[in-house]
């Protein structure tokens, strides 16, 4: 092995070791391993960073913002409520996110589909007081088996088959992974239902918490022609709201207090509702509910621009001893006062009856330079505006999803490259506003994008200084020529190479030493094939082995070791399910 092969793996092995026992931010750390690779002379700058220009790189980024205008139109949380249905147990929620993710990734690119699901799960963990670590994983996870169904099911399945063609002449049949990819499907489902509730962490917390208790009183409006009219409070969702009590109905006049779940919504009705900021900052997002001050109507700023923002009334406020309709706020201010709330209670009154006081804290609707312009005011103590509380562009959640369904059928067919149709998407996405140039900016998550980009670099180290393939040409010659000993070996050294570097870079790598194996020992290299491709794509053990738990490292609140602790028995799981099955499938010779 060469000085440099010998030093990337020390490098290498320092970065692992960073990631597994501190709390340093991945990309902080991948950051840190690429620069040293480069001081070192081991790799050029330019090969260390053509991660940076990569194509799945760039996808990810492209379709951060497709999964950005899903959420600002309303269309995730629609799909989401259907889908994932009211609480109950951990494992049944698992359950109901992994399945239809896995059945969307065996035909999709599941990196398009975690995507648009992470914020769905976030959003819907929050809701319902479920620590969201429980739920990512899996959800990852699911897009992993249904990756493995069919030949379009992940990149790394492409790459292999189109290898397989040069090589030989012939590729994988669409649904041939599936004699694989479906048992080992059902065997994760199990993996997940019975050890999650002792290896996954519950490390994130509700985000209904104890530190925001103030409770507000907030009047909504059943729209005309709004989608709730006809449905009973369970069927419009208003029922058990999280952090949120529906006190009365206002109907034309009358009051109908202590309402009950069959309720039927009509139109114009006025609802009363108490509950917790982030509670009233999700009732404005319900398709078919606005404020019910006609206030809100007559501001200068399209409702999709504008947010939330808490204030607190200063003693000096002139506005001090007058109701919220008498203070005049959308003139004064170009703001409307939707929830008010005082020593950390609501007030059971109408909104516009309250009478302010110095102390009482407003949730007001506004543009989002309001906190900015009015922070040296003397009428407020504390201006805070609440991060993601802007208003949802329900009319476009159509477009959105059409959107979102052109740029998938586009790459499956072949018509667009992945890259190109993800970026044409995203463009779609502001062109059509479902989402602002602002909000597309936000949406990228950098550090994701600095992990992936980085994995790429050090992969290339690996590869370039033959550390990489000495490590595989070291186990294979451990297994003599016993045929399914050596599938084994291939199989673990794509496994363990997929751990450290990129799943298509793994899948890549072992496929000339596992052709060559395959020859030299007089044995069907179709096998061998299946489990590359199989073993470079089912990997769970570390965030860096495969993109979609990347994806979900942040969100997930999760460390190095959770992906170690929950993902290294599913993988000595599912490799002995497909060392087991392959040589039934697909005679070694």
């Amino acid at each position: 092995m060469s000085p440099d092969a010998i030093l990337t793996l020390a490098i290498t092995g320092l970065c692992l070791l960073a990631l597994v026992t501190t709390a340093v931010a991945p990309a902080v750390i991948f950051g840190a391993t690429l620069t040293l690779l480069m001081l070192s002379g081991v790799i050029e700058p330019a090969v260390a960073v053509s991660g940076f220009a990569n194509t799945g790189l760039l996808t990810v980024a492209a379709l951060f913002v497709v999964a950005a205008g899903l959420r600002q139109t309303g269309g995730i949380q629609v799909m989401s409520a259907r889908m994932f249905g009211g609480s109950g147990s951990v494992t049944m929620t698992q359950m109901r996110i992994m399945a239809p993710v896995t059945l969307l990734s065996a035909f999709l690119n599941n990196t398009p589909v975690v995507a648009t699901f992470v914020p769905a799960v976030s959003d819907w963990a929050r809701k319902h007081r479920v620590s969201v670590s429980r739920l990512m994983i899996p959800l990852s996870y699911a897009a992993i088996f249904g990756g493995t169904c069919t030949l379009i099911g992940t990149s790394t399945n492409l790459v292999v088959n189109g290898l397989l063609v040069a090589q030989v002449g012939t590729g994988f049949r669409f649904f041939e992974l599936a004699w694989l990819g479906i048992p080992t499907a059902i065997i994760g489902f199990t993996y997940v239902a019975v050890a999650s509730r002792w290896l996954l962490p519950d490390r994130v917390p509700p985000a209904e918490t104890l530190q925001n208790p103030r409770e507000y009183t907030v009047e909504m409006l059943v729209e005309i022609a709004s989608p709730l009219v006809g449905r009973t409070i369970v069927e419009a969702g208003l029922r058990h709201l999280p952090g949120l009590y529906l006190v009365e109905i206002d109907r034309r006049g009358r009051t109908i207090p202590a309402v009950g779940p069959d309720e039927r919504l009509e139109e114009g009705d006025r609802l009363i509702f108490a509950g917790v900021t982030e509670s009233i900052a999700d009732l404005q997002r319900i398709n078919g509910l606005v404020p019910a001050t006609d206030q809100v109507f007559k501001l200068d700023a399209e409702r999709s621009s504008r947010t939330l923002t808490e204030a607190v009334v200063a003693g000096g406020a002139d506005f001090v001893g007058k109701t919220v309709r008498e203070s005049r706020f959308r003139n004064r201010y170009d703001a409307v006062v939707i929830a008010v709330s005082r020593e950390g209670k609501r007030i059971a009154r109408k909104i516009g009856d309250i009478r302010l006081q110095a102390g009482d804290m407003l949730l007001l609707e506004s543009d989002a330079g309001f906190a900015e312009r009015h922070r040296h005011a003397r009428d407020f103590l504390l201006l805070k505006p609440l991060e993601g509380a802007a208003t949802l562009r329900h009319d476009r959640a159509w477009i959105a999803w059409l959107i979102l369904a052109a740029v998938v059928t586009a790459a499956t067919s072949g018509v667009l490259d992945m890259l190109t149709a993800s970026m044409a998407g995203a463009g779609l996405m502001v062109a059509t506003r479902c989402c602002s140039g602002t909000d597309a900016r936000r949406s990228i998550d950098v550090d994701v994008l600095m992990v992936i980009a980085c994995a790429f670099g050090l992969g290339e180290a690996l590869a370039r200084t033959g550390a990489a393939g000495a490590i595989a040409s070291s186990v294979l010659s451990l297994t003599g020529d016993n045929p399914l000993m050596v599938l084994a070996a291939v199989y673990i050294s794509t496994a363990v190479l997929t751990e450290m570097i990129t799943n298509n870079a793994a899948a890549a790598l072992m496929f000339p030493l596992g052709y060559a194996v395959a020859q030299s020992n007089g044995l069907e290299f179709m096998p061998f094939a299946i489990a590359i491709t199989f073993a470079a794509s089912a990997s769970f053990a570390t965030p860096i082995g495969y993109q979609t738990n990347l994806m979900v490292y942040g969100p997930g609140g999760y460390r190095f070791t959770d992906f170690l602790r929950f993902g290294l028995p599913l993988n000595l799981v599912v490799g002995a399910t497909a060392l087991a099955i392959i040589p039934r499938v697909w005679p070694l010779g």
